[in-house]
């Protein structure tokens, strides 16, 4: 007569999801990704923007949402960097500055080497939320009057005929939370009608939405680290965000086998265990 099945052996589960989930980050899979109409937009809005165009990217994050808003960020500057648009870097978070260096320093694993002063600027952090954005609309030099490095703004090429918002062809806000995305809207896109689009955490992408279908107020959205991977695929560029999400998937695909095995030794053990009562 057949036996009982035994549980398998939570270490060897344990082991099964390691591998999983670390096998995607060392090696790269690249399992087909489809996109989506907010992240499309997003892109597009980057993609048709001519070259030369000054942009403005703000850092409203910290370390904590790192994991997921870095690789937006990433994957959004590297796009407006091959358009050949002059990136504009602050901050409304304080560690916002560092995200942004810290982006900025890697590019060249991807080809990509940016000239500091003409294709891109790092302006810093500026507290004072949307009092201090309302400022940036009517006079950005007023607001910032200097780079990270000390540097006179009049004094950097890529700072030449930046006055005030109207002046970039679109910002881009990432971010976590207060002050953020919402105040670039309010500000932004109501007050100064440019553009604004970026990308939230995905817990927060819901209530961020309406912005986008409802009130139009904002030009596409990227929502957590899938957004990103999706973001990496419209411009044939994978990043961490890829491998992130082929480690999901890899390890959502083991749980699955691994319920499909629990339920079968389930139901084998009980047929075993009817059969055994009736034999008595």
């Amino acid at each position: 007569m057949a036996q009982e099945r035994k549980p398998l052996d939570r270490r060897i589960i344990f082991l099964l999801v390691f591998i999983g989930v670390a096998l995607p980050i060392l090696i790269k899979v690249g399992l087909p990704i489809e996109t989506t109409e907010n992240v499309e937009l997003v892109y597009n809005l980057v993609e048709n923007t001519p070259a030369g165009s000054h942009v403005l990217i703000s850092f409203d994050y910290d370390p904590s949402t790192k994991p997921e808003i870095h690789p937006q960020a990433t994957a959004v500057i590297k796009h407006a960097l091959l358009k050949k648009q002059k990136i504009i870097c602050m901050a409304l978070w304080p560690m916002g500055v560092k995200m942004c260096e810290q982006i900025f320093a890697t590019l060249e694993e991807d080809g990509i080497k940016p000239v500091y002063g003409e294709d891109w600027v790092n302006v810093g952090y500026k507290s004072g939320g949307a009092i201090s954005l309302k400022a940036l609309g009517k006079d950005f030099q007023k607001v910032f009057t200097q780079d990270t490095n000390g540097t006179l703004i009049d004094d950097i090429p890529a700072m030449q005929g930046i006055r005030n918002l109207q002046d970039f062809q679109y910002v881009m806000s990432f971010s976590a939370g207060a002050p953020g995305i919402k105040e670039w809207v309010q500000v932004g896109h109501d007050m100064f009608k440019t553009p604004v689009s970026g990308g939230v955490t995905a817990v927060s992408a819901p209530s961020i939405l309406p912005y986008v279908n409802e009130q139009q107020q904002l030009t596409g959205l990227l929502g957590g680290m899938k957004a990103a991977a999706e973001y990496e695929a419209l411009i044939g560029i994978p990043g961490t965000a890829t491998q992130g999400m082929d480690a999901q998937s890899f390890a959502h695909l083991i749980i699955i086998i691994l319920i499909i095995i629990g339920n079968v030794n389930y139901f084998h053990n009980k047929k075993i265990k009817a059969l055994q009562e009736a034999a008595k």
